[in-house]
């Protein structure tokens, strides 16, 4: 053990004053990693992630980092299922939920602003059980997700004239290497593509809303006032696996099944909390830019596709039984089709494919960081914890990165259908991390009340907890119990793996950390809240506060 040794069999990591000793002479970067290894000769073997991500990185990831196809894809087939109101009600009702569990991430990651963040929260307050199969669930689902969007990134390519002659393993691997070229070189890296690439993504989806309220109220080629006409015919909420109050039930209930799905991912900007900069002050406001991101981009946006087009409109029905890919299942593409402005399909196009890339982008970052925190913790091989001087953890960048040649299962039509179960596997994934976040910051609550820390003192602190917790806690769980119900009248095998296959993995590797390690319950007063705290604490004071030259900066520091 080095100089600045700890003893990790407790909370008695190094204290305040040995972190602010290591900060000041070898950096936060190797202050921190004391705090989290126990000793500073660990620290300088192994290196430890940098805090390479800016304020400006951070806000663009938490509004629109990992907005990928299913905001502008497949919410086209949530759409054609169960109409308009449905679609706006199922998306606003999730995206409650979501914020809810968002605030209780939120004021963890504030606490702790740590490296991978979610499989650490919920060993060290829940069971180091949860952790393991929260982390490996999280990692290949990253990995498998990452396939996905590199697969729909190269048949978007395919849209344009002259592409299509071109084999489409090329253009897979030409998109394995950009993703991996911006993930091997520093942290800063990542983060800056995945500022232009959200900045698109923003600015698109913006003129979205913008040019739907023009064609709304009449403004388009056509001069047509469309106002809410496809809410009265064909009608606002369309009857799914039924008929009647029951049917337009269900028909609402696979919305929110739906939403989920083009929800996942938000919860990665807490995810490289232990990569950004100041975190304490640039955290809770990432936190708080979510509730933005769910109000323009999903509630308004599924307002807007309901008023341009009708659920019953025979080119995305069309597209979506021919199994179409590209803005040919897109709501928006269309939409903008049916209003007579030639050029936006190309450009809405080119957009759907830089979310796909924005998306792979952050898939690989965040299951590298998944990899890396689950080493941390002692649910990984040690090795993975090797560091580049830049601070990026290339064996976990390198392993999960492999799992990207999968893709080219998707070449041939028999590895297709292998593919596609892979994907599936997954589907259901993203719940289970939500439930498990909410799970951990009920038992973070019990702990801060156990040991005596008053709840007023911190950073960033989530309202009506933890009512807010149990709340999104119950109402994932719902969607997780009941989102096969189109699996049962008639039965449907694949139906029925799609959408419950994810739960007995989850149990399974559950079971597996929990008997092999004989891990229990954590209990509130012995649930650590403290380890590597001090380092974060001494590092607070060595960031340079941002102040506003003009009012032109004023703006920018408010927006980024």
């Amino acid at each position: 053990m080095g100089d600045y040794a700890g003893d990790r069999s407790s909370s008695d990591s190094p204290t305040y004053r040995d972190s602010t000793k290591i900060i000041e002479e070898k950096g936060i970067g190797l202050g921190e990693a004391a705090d989290a290894y126990g000793d500073l000769r660990s620290a300088e073997e192994y290196g430890y992630v940098t805090r390479g991500l800016k304020s400006r990185h951070v806000q663009f990831i938490a509004l629109g980092g990992t907005i990928g196809t299913g905001l502008f894809l497949g919410i086209g087939r949530a759409f054609t299922q169960a109409g308009p109101l449905s679609l706006f009600l199922g998306y606003s009702f999730t995206g409650v939920a979501v914020y809810a569990m968002m605030m209780s991430l939120g004021e963890m990651a504030t606490w702790l602003p740590l490296p991978g963040a979610i499989p650490q929260f919920c060993t060290r307050y829940v069971d180091g059980a949860m952790g393991f199969a929260v982390g490996w669930n999280n990692w290949y689902q990253s990995s498998i997700t990452l396939c996905a969007e590199i697969s729909a990134a190269s048949l978007i390519i395919q849209y344009w004239n002259g592409a299509q002659d071109i084999d489409v393993a090329a253009w897979i691997s030409l998109l394995i290497v950009l993703v991996i070229a911006l993930n091997t070189f520093a942290v800063s890296i990542y983060g800056e593509a995945e500022f232009i690439f959200a900045s698109i993504k923003i600015i698109t989806i913006v003129g979205l809303i913008i040019f739907a309220i023009i064609i709304d109220l009449g403004g388009g080629p056509t001069q047509d006032r469309l106002g809410f006409r496809y809410w009265n015919d064909p009608g606002a909420m369309k009857a799914y696996k039924g008929t009647g109050s029951a049917g337009r039930f269900l028909g609402f209930f696979s919305v929110l099944a739906n939403a989920t799905f083009s929800y996942g991912g938000v919860e990665f900007v807490a995810v490289a909390a232990g990569e950004a900069k100041d975190p304490r002050r640039n955290m809770p406001k990432a936190i708080r830019r979510v509730f933005w991101r769910i109000l323009f981009f999903y509630v308004l946006g599924s307002l807007a596709i309901g008023v341009l087009i009708p659920y019953n409109e025979p080119l995305l029905l069309g597209a979506l039984e021919d199994g179409a890919s590209g803005g040919a299942v897109s709501p928006w593409v269309i939409a903008i089709y049916r209003a007579g402005v030639p050029v936006l399909p190309s450009i809405i196009n080119a957009v759907i494919l830089t979310s796909a890339s924005s998306s792979a982008n952050a898939h690989l970052y965040i299951g590298s960081r998944y990899l890396y925190a689950l080493a941390q913790c002692g649910e990984a091989p040690h090795f993975l914890l090797k560091c580049s001087k830049r601070g990026v953890p290339y064996f976990c960048v390198a392993i999960t990165a492999s799992l990207s040649l999968l893709t080219y299962m998707s070449c041939s039509s028999g590895a297709e259908e292998v593919f596609q179960w892979f994907q599936d596997i997954v589907a259901i994934s993203t719940l289970i991390t939500w439930m498990s976040i909410s799970i951990a910051y009920i038992r973070f609550h019990a702990a801060l009340k156990t040991q005596g820390i008053d709840r007023s003192t911190l950073v960033f602190r989530s309202p009506f907890q933890p009512y807010t917790a149990y709340f999104s806690l119950g109402f994932f769980s719902i969607i997780v119990l009941f989102s096969g119900f189109y699996a049962f009248d008639p039965f449907d095998g694949h139906g029925f793996v799609t959408a419950y296959v994810g739960i007995p993995i989850y149990l399974a590797l559950y079971a597996f950390w929990r008997i092999y390690k004989g891990t229990k319950f954590v209990k509130a007063h012995e649930a650590d809240i403290q380890s590597g705290k001090a380092a974060l604490d001494a590092a607070d004071a060595h960031w340079p506060p941002r102040v506003a030259r003009n009012w032109i900066e004023r703006v920018w520091f408010w927006i980024a």
